[in-house]
C-alpha cells in the first residue's frame, strides 16, 4: 500500500501483522536516481506522548494516532495484569464471612459446659481478628503466631488452633471446597517436648487437710470470716476430700435438696446428676460420718433448690490466703481436694472398682458402660469398709 507520490509506504503489513509504527517508511530517490530508504517510520517517533506538538497541523507520519494507541495499550495491558493478580490470588486465597464463623460456634458450644464454652467464643474471635474472614498462609501464620505468645499452655495452644482447624474442615465441606484444608498445616502447634513424671509433685496427706481447716478456724477466731462462713468452708474442704469430686464441674452445682435427701438415708448416699459430672455420668457419691456431720447445721432453714456450697467464695478466699502444703513447695488449690482422695485411696487399700466409680474417673470402657449398675446402699458398704477410720476433723 502506497501514495502515488511513493512518498510513504507500508511493507507487507497484512504478512507480519505488525503495528503500524513498525512498518511505515520514508522513500525517496536520491541526486543519482537511486532508490532510498531513509530510516524506520518508528525513529520519528517520540517514546513519551507528551512529546507531541497536539497543535501542529502537520502529522505526516500519523503521530496522534499512533500516541493515542500506544496509551489505550498501555492502559489495556495494566488492567489486564490486575485481572491477572485477582485471579492468581483468588487461587491461592479463600475466604468466610463471620456469620459462618458465628454460626459455625454456636453450634459447637451447644450442650457442653461454661468454661469451654468460653474457650470456644474466644478462639472465634482470635480467627477473625487475624484473618478478617481471609484466609491465606500469612494470615493463618498470624493467628498461630499469636497464640503461641499469648498462652503457655500446650493445651491452650490446641484448644484454640483445633478450633480454627475444624471450622476450616467445616466450610470446606459447606462450600464444597476441598482447598480450605490445604491451609490446616499453618495451624499446626509446635511439637512440645513432654516430661515424662512417674507420680505427681503434688503429695497431699491428713495432715494438709486438718491445717486448711485449722486456718479457715484461725481466720473465724480472728474475725476475717463470719462463723456462718467459716462452716461452709469447713464443710467443702471435707466433702471434696473424703470423696474427691470435681471443683467446678460438681460441687459448685449440687444442691440443698440433694444433701437432705441423702443424709436422711441410714447409709447416707448422696445422688449426683449427669449434668453436674464432667463425663456426664450419673453415680452415686457415699458421705462419710465427718461428712455428714459437717452438714447437717447447713441444711437448716434453707430451701431444696439453693446450691449447697459456696464454692466460688471459698476458691478466690483460697487463692487470696496462700496456704502451704506440707510435702511440697507450694499452696493449696482447690484440685489437691480430689489428688488427696486418689492419694489416700492407694494407702487405706481402697478398692479400685468402687473408687473409679465415685471418682467417675476411667469410666469410659464398655464394662463400665454396659455391665456395671451399682446399688447405692453396696457402693456406701464398700467405701466404708475403707474410709470408717479415716478421721480428718479438727
Amino acid at each position: 500500500m502506497h501514495n502515488y507520490k511513493r512518498k510513504l509506504c507500508n511493507f507487507r503489513i497484512t504478512e507480519h501483522i505488525k503495528p503500524l509504527v513498525r512498518t511505515m517508511t520514508d522513500w525517496y530517490i536520491d541526486d543519482e536516481g537511486n532508490e532510498q530508504i531513509d530510516m524506520l517510520w518508528e525513529e520519528h517517533m517520540p517514546e513519551e506522548a507528551n512529546e507531541i506538538d497536539w497543535d501542529d497541523p502537520n502529522d505526516p507520519y500519523m503521530l496522534k494516532a499512533q500516541a493515542k494507541f500506544e496509551k489505550a495499550l498501555k492502559r489495556q495491558r495494566e488492567e489486564e495484569e490486575k485481572e491477572q493478580a485477582k485471579a492468581e490470588k483468588a487461587k491461592s486465597n479463600l475466604s468466610f464471612n463471620k456469620d459462618e464463623l458465628e454460626e459455625y460456634a454456636s453450634f459447637r458450644s451447644k450442650g457442653i459446659a461454661l468454661k469451654s464454652r468460653d474457650w470456644i467464643f474466644r478462639s472465634a474471635e482470635a480467627l477473625w481478628t487475624y484473618t478478617s474472614g481471609e484466609i491465606s498462609p500469612k494470615t493463618l501464620s498470624a493467628l498461630r503466631d499469636h497464640v503461641l505468645e499469648k498462652y503457655e499452655s500446650a493445651d491452650s495452644h490446641s484448644k484454640v488452633l483445633s478450633f480454627a482447624k475444624s471450622f476450616l474442615k467445616r466450610i470446606a465441606t459447606t462450600q464444597e471446597e476441598p482447598r480450605y484444608l490445604s491451609f490446616l498445616p499453618y495451624l499446626e502447634p509446635p511439637k512440645a517436648i513432654k516430661q515424662r513424671k512417674r507420680v505427681t509433685d503434688r503429695a497431699i496427706v491428713e495432715e494438709d487437710i486438718r491445717n486448711i481447716l485449722q486456718f479457715i478456724k484461725e481466720a473465724e477466731r480472728e474475725g476475717k470470716i463470719s462463723a456462718e462462713r467459716s462452716a461452709q468452708y469447713s464443710a467443702l474442704i471435707l466433702f471434696g476430700a473424703y470423696t474427691g469430686q470435681r471443683s467446678e464441674s460438681t460441687c459448685s452445682k449440687l444442691t440443698v435438696g440433694q444433701f437432705r435427701k441423702a443424709v436422711a438415708s441410714d447409709k447416707p448416699v448422696l445422688e449426683v446428676d449427669w449434668t453436674q459430672d464432667k463425663i456426664r455420668m450419673k453415680h452415686y457419691v457415699p458421705l462419710h460420718p465427718c461428712v455428714v456431720q459437717t452438714l447437717k447445721p447447713l441444711l437448716e432453714g434453707r430451701d431444696d433448690d439453693e446450691l449447697m456450697f459456696r464454692h466460688n467464695s471459698l476458691v478466690q478466699w483460697i487463692k487470696r490466703h496462700k496456704i502451704e502444703m506440707s510435702l511440697f513447695k507450694g499452696h493449696f488449690a482447690f484440685g489437691d481436694l480430689r489428688k488427696f482422695a486418689e492419694q489416700q485411696g492407694d494407702r487405706i487399700e481402697w478398692d479400685l472398682s468402687n473408687r473409679l466409680y465415685i471418682l467417675t474417673h476411667g469410666v469410659s470402657g464398655v464394662r463400665d458402660k454396659h455391665y456395671l449398675h451399682p446399688l447405692p446402699e453396696y457402693v456406701f458398704q464398700i467405701y466404708m469398709k475403707y474410709w470408717k477410720d479415716v478421721d480428718l476433723t479438727i
